[in-house]
């Protein structure tokens, strides 16, 4: 009976350190590819799990997302969040589908810096009518051989500002 547990034990030891992990690499070889896969990792039809080691392997640990809100008197704030506070919060207030795609993009670039000015709108069905809109502001970092989110700060028109025309083009 030990020799049967032991390599019924010795089996499953090594299927695991067999099991492959994803590669995520591509999403985050430029900056077109880590803007793209972070807006297809978070978008979903409702209930459909989200791929949050995807999500997590844009990040640094520092990174921060940090999203315009309005408190309980009307009033503009920030609430900066770490990707891991993202998930919870995510997870815990999305359950109807959301999509949000990129509609423009306006970027500038010295060094390690690269920021994007992303225009983009959301959608609780895919072929659904938009329910907001808004700038995300990424701060990116570029190391050796790929790029890092540092900051997401967003504000969408649902805040009272109508996005400008010349960041619809």
């Amino acid at each position: 009976m030990k020799t049967k547990l032991f390599f019924l034990l010795l089996s499953c030891l090594c299927s695991a350190s067999f099991a492959q992990t994803k590669n995520y690499s591509s999403d985050v070889k430029s900056v077109d590819a880590i803007i793209a896969t972070l807006y297809d990792v978070i978008s979903g039809e409702p209930g459909a799990p989200r791929d949050w080691d995807r999500f997590r392997n844009l990040f640094k640990p520092e990174s921060r997302l940090i999203p315009t809100r309005k408190n309980e008197n009307g009033e503009l704030t920030l609430k900066a969040l770490t990707p891991e506070e993202y998930v919870t919060l995510f997870q815990s207030r999305i359950a109807t589908g959301f999509f949000e795609k990129e509609l423009s993009r306006k970027s500038e670039e010295f060094g390690t810096v690269y920021h994007v000015f992303s225009t983009y709108e959301t959608k609780e069905k895919k072929d659904g009518s938009v329910t907001n809109r808004g700038i995300n502001s990424i701060q990116l970092f570029k190391d050796k051989d790929r790029y890092y989110v540092i900051n997401i700060f967003w504000c969408a028109e649902s805040m009272g500002f109508a996005l400008p025309e010349k960041y619809l083009k």
